[in-house]
């Protein structure tokens, strides 16, 4: 047996525990019911149909039911689902729980603590320092909890708080290469970017949005909270309107989700910064999954793009 779905190739056999992530009901063309379950475990998540199913399997078969089942690893349209033989609830007898199935950030939240800590001494300008501060004294627990996606990228246990300090860790070593950048203002933009994901999902185990995620989304709710933020602090001046501007411009364009572009030198480095960690967390968990001489499944965030593993190695 191996160990975790994420390890398993086409036409592997499995019989293991599992979390059901998502369930979706659907009817045939002959018009008989299925459930489409989305399956993780901590290496990674898979889709299976549970076919001619009944009101009862709708009732038992939902978001976050662990579930021993049995099956083989299929391919569909080029990407890998599992076959279903059996399946059923898993009980208390079977000694597994739901943080068994959950992938956790491959830093400790302890470490990645540590890590804004020392950005945030690092910081000269006050009003920017004590901004970010009171964001971090508020949301630390869920800051070090929380995914950064619902899928994607950093989709994990304290997922957001790594892809904040990885981002860090690649502003620091730029502004080494780019010293007429304003650190201060880049290192605030970048911790603060994404914190308004602690509204917009619902959580960790299965993430989903919630309706001020749906109806308003992250950037506006972040940039609202900054001025609320900045009030309590009776902060005025330019560095609110630029810090806002920061989040509210992350994502580049208005295509991908951003009102504005971005418009101040900081905001388009932090947008860029934010595309490489995002594209090489996608990029470097598909390619772990594969052998060299192969390439990974077709990643829709990466405009459907199969990846190719040298076969290679660095020296």
């Amino acid at each position: 047996m191996k160990n975790g779905i994420g390890n398993y190739s086409i036409g592997d056999a499995f019989e293991d525990f599992i979390l059901i992530k998502e369930a979706s009901r659907g009817v045939t063309s002959n018009g008989k019911p299925f459930l489409t379950l989305i399956l993780r475990d901590a290496t990674g998540e898979i889709e299976a149909k549970l076919w001619d199913t009944n009101k009862e399997d709708e009732e038992i078969f939902v978001p976050e039911q662990i579930v021993k089942l049995t099956g083989e690893i299929n391919q569909f349209r080029g990407k890998a689902q599992l076959k279903i033989t059996s399946i059923r609830p898993a009980q208390s007898t079977d000694g597994v729980q739901v943080s068994d199935f959950v992938a956790k950030a491959p830093v400790a939240k302890e470490v990645l603590m540590e890590k804004l800590t020392e950005t945030i001494f690092e910081m000269k300008n006050p009003y920017m320092q004590r901004i970010v501060r009171a964001f971090i004294k508020k949301y630390q627990e869920a800051l070090l909890t929380y995914p950064a996606a619902s899928k994607n990228h950093h989709e994990y246990v304290s997922g957001l708080a790594h892809h904040i300090v990885s981002m860090l860790a690649l502003a620091k070593e730029l502004h080494k290469l780019y010293p007429e950048l304003n650190k201060d203002l880049l290192y605030a933009g970048i911790i603060l970017h994404d914190l308004g994901k602690l509204k917009e999902l619902s959580g960790v185990v299965t993430t989903s949005y919630t309706i001020e995620g749906k109806l308003l989304g992250h950037i506006p709710m972040m940039v609202e909270e900054i001025g609320h933020i900045a009030k309590e602090l009776q902060i005025e001046g330019e560095e609110v309107l630029i810090l806002q501007h920061l989040v509210l411009s992350h994502h580049g364009k208005a295509e991908w989700g951003s009102p504005k572009p971005p418009l101040v030198r900081e905001a388009e480095l932090l947008h860029l910064i934010d595309l490489i960690d995002a594209k090489m967390n996608m990029l470097n968990r598909s390619l772990d999954k594969v052998k060299p001489g192969e390439f990974t499944e077709r990643m829709f965030a990466m405009d459907n793009r199969a990846f190719y593993k040298p076969l290679f190695e660095e020296n």
